[in-house]
């Protein structure tokens, strides 16, 4: 099938290159939905996992971080290999892999396999999630249809933990928390008929190479950054805490430098050097760290202090989505008509609001006092952040380019989630652990909690400077479909 081209963009104009793409942009948040919804959906059923296998407290933290772990570590290889070999195909293996390791998760009969098989997820989503952007990013290159396109991406994006959270609530409620797991056959198998039948297949032109030395470093340098961080709960200052951090440092430098010498890079220097995408990464990762991380001890806080069933607990996040999905509109209308910016800056401001107030929780407190205003000012202020996000860190992305980007805005969240859960863990295991001398029980819980949630409106709060500094252009640079070159770093 030949594309036209787009006189403005020299890009090809989606009508001509997939006239299904409506129903592929189904799959495709379909796709988005699975990703996201599986970094939270076990949250509720970890509780009980626990019980059932006997996990450790390190353990039940590892069933998340090594699911994160996998999946922002091999992001960068993934979205290469999507460019490369072919972003439909690479989609479908993602999505059988991704099935096949929910089905083992499914059925483990110990923690470590348990960890075993939510790293497998996360190495499969590494395929998918990548190739699913990369895939929405060629299929919707201008105009009202890619606000519409990223709009609805967005959202689906900013409700997916959330959703993740009600959905794991009803399943272990009434089922077993291992179809947590199991329930991603269903939407493996709608992928697959979907993207066969719909999503028209892309790739890169011209000799493509794979950086496989760009690959090894960035992936061990993730790795030992992330493992790092999951030590300090241990303490900051442990030696074995200070070498993987310095490690993963290390490697990541050493990543860079290789990057600006190979011919055919892992991630191009230029997708990072854009001044106004690098910023949009770096809101991402924020955002990543609150939505998984924070999150999380949201559904503790429900259920072992406030004594929450799992589909109560459940239903209780569903504020969250429901504000993202009812703000949604307006956050595009804003969009078109006054650009990124003020909504980059407006939505973290609002998410810190929420989170300062969620840090008031108390250990008698009630749901509808202290948890739900704090939930609907999260949701309202993560629709006017995803809304424009993801299109503002695309725009501009050559199709050559589109895998190692949607892979980095992927990355970017996933990376940021572990980090974020690992030092919020440390926060929590601190705080809690001093609280525990004047006030133990459930009144040391809560101030653990509680510390989490100061932390994470304090990262927000850096979330709204960073667009400050860094969303800045035209209104039309930063607004759906935008196409004038961005300011460069350096």
């Amino acid at each position: 099938m030949s594309a036209s081209v787009s006189s403005s963009t020299g890009l090809p104009s989606s009508p001509a290159a997939n006239p299904n793409r409506w129903r592929a942009l189904f799959v495709l948040s379909l796709t988005q939905l699975v990703v996201v919804l599986d970094g939270t959906i076990v949250n509720i059923a970890l509780p009980q996992a626990q019980i059932d296998l006997g996990l450790t407290d390190t353990e039940r933290q590892w069933v998340v971080t090594a699911y994160a772990l996998a999946f922002g570590s091999l992001l960068l290889l993934g979205g290469r290999i999507a460019d490369y070999w072919g972003r439909k195909r690479t989609f479908i293996v993602g999505m059988i892999g991704f099935g096949a390791a929910s089905v083992l998760g499914g059925l483990t009969q110990s923690g470590t396999e348990l960890i075993i098989a939510r790293g497998l997820q996360g190495a499969f989503a590494a395929l998918l999630a990548p190739a699913a952007l990369a895939l929405l990013t060629v299929t919707f290159t201008h105009g009202k249809e890619r606000n519409t396109a990223f709009a609805v991406f967005g959202t689906v994006a900013g409700a997916g933990a959330a959703v993740g959270l009600v959905l794991g609530g009803v399943l272990t409620e009434y089922a077993n928390w291992r179809w947590c797991l199991l329930v991603n056959v269903f939407f493996v198998i709608v992928g697959l008929v979907g993207a066969l039948l719909f999503v028209a297949e892309s790739k890169a032109e011209g000799d493509n190479r794979y950086d496989i030395l760009g690959a090894i470093t960035v992936t061990l340098g993730l790795g030992s950054l992330v493992y790092g961080f999951s030590l300090a709960d241990s303490g900051w200052g442990t030696p074995q805490t200070i070498g993987f951090l310095a490690a993963g440092a290390g490697l990541l430098v050493l990543f860079v430098v290789v990057e600006s010498k190979v011919a055919q890079p892992l991630l191009p220097l230029r997708v990072l050097t854009n001044r106004v995408r690098g910023g949009a990464f770096l809101m991402q990762a924020i955002a990543g760290s609150v939505m998984i991380g924070a999150m999380l001890y949201l559904t503790f806080h429900l259920q072992i202090v406030l004594g929450m069933q799992p589909l109560e607990a459940g239903l209780a996040t569903l504020p969250l989505p429901i504000a993202i999905t009812a703000v949604a509109p307006l956050a595009t209308k804003l969009l078109a008509s006054i650009g990124a910016r003020p909504l980059m800056i407006g939505g973290p401001i609002i998410v810190a609001a929420g989170l300062f107030y969620l840090s008031f929780i108390t250990a008698d407190g009630s749901y509808f006092a202290q948890v739900l205003p704090g939930m609907v000012l999260l949701g309202i202020g993560m629709a006017f952040i995803f809304i424009p996000l993801q299109n503002v860190a695309l725009s501009g992305i050559a199709p050559h380019d589109a895998g190692a980007a949607s892979a980095t805005v992927n990355a970017s969240m996933q990376i940021g989630g572990s980090i974020g859960l690992s030092i919020f863990t440390a926060i929590y295991v601190s705080t809690s652990a001093d609280a525990a001398a004047s006030s133990p029980g459930l009144a040391a819980l809560t101030a653990g909690y509680s510390a989490v949630f100061f932390a994470s409106a304090i990262a927000m709060i850096g979330a709204a400077v960073i667009a400050a500094i860094f969303i800045r252009g035209p209104k039309s640079q930063l607004s759906p479909g935008g196409t004038a070159e961005f300011v460069h770093l350096g």
